[in-house]
């Protein structure tokens, strides 16, 4: 729930502090703004950087006029851990901002690089709040917040079951509200949300995917099959095989770094990062294009292109799985 601190609400303010440590909602915040940028002006440059790519001397470089005055959005992630020397820089640049520019640094809001904050604050930056959501209460209102953002209305009772069912990830709660308004017309209830997600916490779409990505089949096939059992609509299977089999192939090709970097790079949680890099042993270009157009197939299988949406996703778990293994046979 990412909430304005101060009354300047334009998102090309000359300078935006998004503050807190929710990456969703830091992500968000970035989006708005250079959202708000290419609307004035589809052009617009934007300059996404981690705090080690902003060395003293690239500030002003980034905002130094252009010839074709173009606009442009300078992004600064964890500028708590600027160094001295940048910070001083950034403080001087905050003095007098540049037209057509807007500046956005993110700070995660404790002790470290305060006075960079304080600064910020001081000279009237437009400002974000990002905190992480730490009790289940903000959650829920969360979860309200996304149901009315996307235009669909949810019971109360609808909302608590899932984030009783889905559990803290922001993230994963945003794509379960997304993937339901999707799917479902009118209101969304809690007999609904049982559907799609009853017995997830024991196996859930999510555990189908990482056994079948692991090259465990028979785990897969018992996790697939009881996940049916307790009401898991297909289609939230495949979207999971779909997701896990596509963060193999964006890792695979990714450069190498940090795990915050590539989470950025690739919009995947920095926990995920790591899970995928356990998970990709074995796998190989062919197998992710193999195991894509197995999940397509049974994609097309469970919407209504086959008869037995089961069987399509049996043979989508069996291929995916053995797509895993190939590569460990060398």
């Amino acid at each position: 729930m990412a909430t304005r601190k101060n009354s300047t609400d334009d998102p090309l303010a000359p300078v935006t502090l998004a503050v807190g440590q929710e990456d969703l909602l830091l992500d968000r915040a970035v989006q708005e703004v250079v959202a708000a940028a290419r609307a004035a002006d589809s052009d617009t440059d934007v300059r996404d950087l981690s705090s080690e790519q902003v060395q003293p001397g690239t500030l002003a470089e980034l905002t130094s006029p252009s010839l074709f005055a173009e606009r442009k959005v300078v992004v600064v992630r964890n500028a708590h851990d600027l160094s001295a020397d940048t910070v001083k820089d950034v403080k001087a640049y905050l003095d007098a901002p540049a037209e057509e520019i807007t500046l956005v640094l993110l700070h995660a809001g404790g002790v470290k690089g305060k006075g960079l904050l304080d600064a910020a604050r001081k000279a009237g930056a437009r400002e974000v709040a990002c905190p992480k959501t730490t009790k289940p209460a903000e959650r829920l209102t969360f979860v309200r917040q996304e149901f009315r953002a996307l235009g669909r209305s949810a019971t109360p009772e609808a909302c608590q079951a899932l984030v009783d069912s889905i559990g803290s990830d922001l993230r994963e709660l945003a794509s379960a509200a997304s993937q339901l308004c999707a799917d479902v017309e009118g209101t969304i209830d809690e007999e609904i949300v049982g559907r799609y997600y009853t017995g997830r916490a024991e196996a859930s779409s999510f555990t189908v995917a990482d056994r079948a990505v692991e090259g465990r089949a028979a785990e897969a096939l018992e996790a697939l099959r009881w996940s049916l059992s307790t009401g898991v609509a297909p289609v939230m299977i495949t979207s999971a095989l779909a997701q896990g089999v596509r963060a193999i192939g964006k890792l695979s090709s990714a450069r190498g770094g940090r795990p915050a970097d590539l989470a950025r790079e690739l919009g995947m949680p920095p926990w995920k990062i790591d899970r995928v890099r356990q998970q990709m042993r074995g796998w190989t270009p062919d197998g992710v294009s193999l195991a894509l157009r197995a999940v397509a197939e049974a994609d097309a299988g469970v919407k209504g292109g086959g008869d037995d949406p089961e069987y399509a996703l049996e043979k989508a778990v069996v291929a995916i799985a053995r797509a895993a293994r190939a590569g460990r046979a060398g």
